[in-house]
Order: structure tokens, then C-alpha cells, then sequence
């Protein structure tokens, strides 16, 4: 389900990377900031990296089930049952972009996340062709709303805690860069075991009011993370590694500041992998590859 390799090579990891080089980079990596919608970026190494941001559903964490299994079935559980589930996948789609147009960053300061959540699932049933009563629109949200903040429809990827563990150990600096509200931060991911302790800073477009591949956010990231890292010499983009699941969110915003970036291909999607690495992505199916990319690389860690 997860597409993602079994990860009981996660204790080869230091012995992946001990072999490192150990030589500083002194040159920044030049980033054009042209756009190229359907252009291709040149393909960049990192010579060093100190700080690692990540995205978070696809990246480190997966869902559990569909979206027609959750919102069907908060419907028939509040004895709604004429859904056609044919529908509300699409309807879902829509609603979430005119929600996103109306309130972008889930709201910012103008509504709390929860009040735009019912707004976009309110909307994909009606959209879907089911319209019923105030009170019964309130249920099967607070059900969906419920769902979607427990284990019920979240699982981490095996991969994910290993690495951040191998990433502390080599002296890097881990968080997340997310285009999300902030339930992340406060409750989604300490129930899945990612604490502050992996996971030293994180951002969220709700929090900032910016989203990817806002070039703002990155550089707001990587001062986030700044006072983490072990040493108080300030930090470069081509320092940064960033890793995600989509080529113009997390791939074209983190290079068009200059920092490093890699996409993960978590549910094989080969042929939209393949267009990602023609247009200059480097792409994985899980971490430890990232890993093995960073060895193969000879950079310097930390």
C-alpha cells in the first residue's frame, strides 16, 4: 500500500554515509528564478548540507484508506445514505480549490482551519448532489473532522523515523514545510511518535500565510530552522536539502532560492516520476535512497 521498500536496511545507514568526504563548500549554488513551467532545471549535487525540510502527507506520512471510504462513511453513519460515491471524489477536488480561492492558507487570520474545513467538506457533498439539513451537515463534519485528526487516516511511512534518527546522528537539522494547517504540528504528528525532538522547527501555510512554492516560505523555513543547528555560522540555500512529492510545490520552489531538492515517487507513479527526472528532479522511492544519493554525492553532512 505504502509503495515504499522494506526499510530493515534503515541500520546500514551510517554505514551508507561514514564514507563521506569531509570537504566544506565555499561556493553558493547559482538558482535561476525564471519560471519554468515546462522547462527543466540543470542537475545540481549538494556539496554540503546542514538542514533538511520536508514535506509532510506523501512525503513522511501517508493516508489510510480513500477519501470515499471516510466521507461515506461519516454520511451513512449520521443516516445519510444517497451519496453517489462516483461523485464525491471530484466534488471534493472542487470544493477544496474554491475554498483554497476564497480563504487561501486554510483561512490565515480571517477564519480558523476548522471553519474552512466545513466549508470544503459541506461543499463536496453538495456537489456530489446531497443536500440535507444544517444540523445533519454538522455531524457528518464533525465525524470527518474527527477522523482525519486520529490514527484512523494517518500512518507514518517505515522509513520516515529511521531517517530523521540517522539524520540527528550525522548533526543535521530536520523539519517540515507543509501546505497545511497547523493540527499537523499540534496533534497529527506527536500521535504518530514525530515530536519536536525529530521534527526541530515547523512551518505551516496557515501559520505564515504563504504557500509553496511561494519563495518566501523556504526562506522563512530555513531561518526557522537556523537557531538549531549546531553551529552559529550562518547558513546557505545550497545548504538545504529539501524533500517532497511534487515537482512544482517542493521541487521548483526549494531550487528557485538556491537550495538542493528531491522528490519521493512513494506510490509508483512511474511514468510521472519519469517526467520529474526529465525535467531535472532527482526522485526516489524512500529515504534510504535519499540517503544513498547524499553517499553518492560526497557532500559534507552537518
Amino acid at each position: 500500500m505504502l509503495g515504499s521498500k522494506n526499510f530493515l536496511r534503515a541500520g546500514n545507514l551510517e554505514h551508507i554515509v561514514a564514507p563521506l568526504a569531509a570537504r566544506p563548500s565555499t561556493s553558493r549554488v547559482a538558482s535561476s528564478t525564471t519560471h519554468r513551467a515546462m522547462g527543466t532545471w540543470p542537475k545540481i549535487r549538494p556539496k554540503r548540507v546542514r538542514m533538511i525540510t520536508m514535506d509532510v502527507t506523501g512525503t513522511i506520512v501517508s493516508f489510510r484508506g480513500t477519501l470515499e471510504q471516510h466521507y461515506l462513511g461519516a454520511a451513512k453513519k449520521c443516516g445519510v445514505h444517497n451519496v453517489d460515491a462516483s461523485k464525491i471524489t471530484k466534488a471534493f477536488h472542487q470544493a477544496y480549490k474554491e475554498t483554497s480561492d476564497q480563504f487561501p492558507c486554510f483561512g490565515g487570520d480571517t477564519i480558523t482551519a476548522k471553519q474552512w474545513w466545513k466549508e470544503c467538506v459541506v461543499k463536496s457533498f453538495r456537489y456530489a448532489g446531497c443536500n440535507v439539513d444544517e444540523q445533519t451537515e454538522d455531524m457528518i463534519f464533525q465525524r470527518i473532522y474527527s477522523a482525519f485528526g486520529s490514527n484512523a487516516t494517518y500512518e507514518i511511512f517505515p522509513d520516515a523515523r529511521p531517517f530523521l534518527h540517522w539524520a540527528k546522528r550525522r548533526g543535521l537539522v530536520c523539519g517540515v514545510l507543509s501546505n497545511a494547517d497547523e493540527r499537523y504540528g499540534d496533534s497529527i504528528l506527536p500521535m504518530l511518535g514525530l515530536t519536536h525532538d525529530e521534527l526541530q522547527f515547523q512551518v505551516y501555510s496557515k501559520d505564515v500565510k504563504m504557500e509553496k512554492p511561494d519563495a518566501r516560505v523556504f526562506i522563512t523555513t530555513m531561518n526557522r530552522g537556523t537557531p538549531f543547528l549546531p553551529s552559529q555560522d550562518d547558513i546557505e540555500p545550497a545548504e538545504v536539502l529539501h524533500i517532497g512529492n511534487h515537482f512544482q510545490k517542493d521541487f521548483e520552489g526549494a531550487r528557485q532560492v538556491g537550495m538542493h531538492a528531491v522528490l519521493l515517487d512513494r506510490y509508483g507513479e512511474e511514468e510521472l516520476a519519469q517526467e520529474w527526472r526529465r525535467r531535472g528532479a532527482p526522485v526516489f522511492r524512500d529515504l534510504l535512497d535519499v540517503v544513498e544519493f547524499l553517499g553518492r554525492s560526497g557532500c559534507h553532512l552537518g
